[in-house]
């Protein structure tokens, strides 16, 4: 394994957002939320001992609600400093969100930590969007997604960085893997997520199915997707629209889960 210390900086689909179990969206005392990111630390620390080497170093930096400026000024100094020499950086999906949005700025933005990052030595690992085709209202988002994951890809040719395709994934159209604010992933998603970057790395999956459909069952009848979509509405969009409003944001009250890096968390 050619990396010893991973860091991790992002947004909520980072930090592990609705990847517990028991649905929960904040860490609860003696358990943590895992998220991609975790899974893929505890992948390669595996890896690691299982040729002799000490245990993978892991922080994960990333903050719920973050835009891509405050990803960059906040975290990126503190994952350098840790001197790692693999960093993964997703950032732009809240910017995405928001009513108006210079992508190609944002695009920017993410250039300038890549950048920074590579020449300190460490590789990077970046993402694509996830492809929203189906699903109501964040379908509108598409074409910036599209955009930005188009930027990622230049953005790594140019500067020798890894891409995490997760506008590529098939798995990811199913709404099982998604949480009830069809804006996060459940553990199933995350931990194919995880496979995927992996792969993204140029290593072997620990599963080669992590990108097959999951079993087909039948369609929810179209007056129980009408009510899903309402609740939908009623629980998640309006408290985010809200938040919105008043200049809000749901990691305003959050920290990161690690301050350094430290042996990467279990497997569970």
């Amino acid at each position: 394994m050619p990396w010893a210390r991973y860091v991790a900086v992002g947004d909520s689909f980072t930090e592990g957002l609705w990847d517990h179990p028991g649905g929960v969206t904040t860490d609860v005392p003696g358990e943590r939320l895992r998220g991609w990111a975790d899974r893929l630390a505890t992948s390669l620390s595996a890896r690691r001992e299982a040729a002799g080497a000490p245990p993978l170093e892991y922080a994960n930096l990333a903050v719920r609600g973050r835009l891509a400026r405050p990803i960059v000024r906040e975290q990126l100094p503190v994952a350098l400093a840790a001197e790692p020499d693999l960093v993964s950086i997703v950032a732009g999906g809240n910017d995405i969100l928001r009513p108006r949005v210079d992508v190609d700025a944002v695009c920017a933005v993410l250039e300038s930590a890549v950048a920074q990052i590579r020449a300190t030595g460490a590789d990077v690992l970046v993402a694509t969007g996830f492809d929203p085709t189906g699903t109501p209202l964040v379908e509108l988002t598409r074409p910036r997604v599209a955009r930005l994951s188009a930027n990622v890809w230049s953005i790594a040719r140019r500067h020798g960085a890894h891409v995490l395709d997760l506008w590529g994934m098939r798995c990811l159209h199913d709404h099982r893997v998604w949480a009830q604010d069809r804006i996060h992933l459940l553990p199933e998603g995350h931990r194919r997520v995880a496979q995927a970057a992996l792969v993204a790395l140029g290593l072997t999956p620990d599963d080669d199915a992590w990108d097959d459909p999951l079993p087909t069952v039948p369609r929810d009848p179209w007056r129980a997707r009408a009510r899903e979509d309402a609740r939908w509405a009623r629980v998640h969009l309006l408290p985010w629209a809200t938040r919105r409003l008043r200049a809000r944001s749901s990691g305003d009250d959050h920290r990161p889960k690690d301050g350094s890096p430290r042996p990467a968390p279990p497997a569970s």
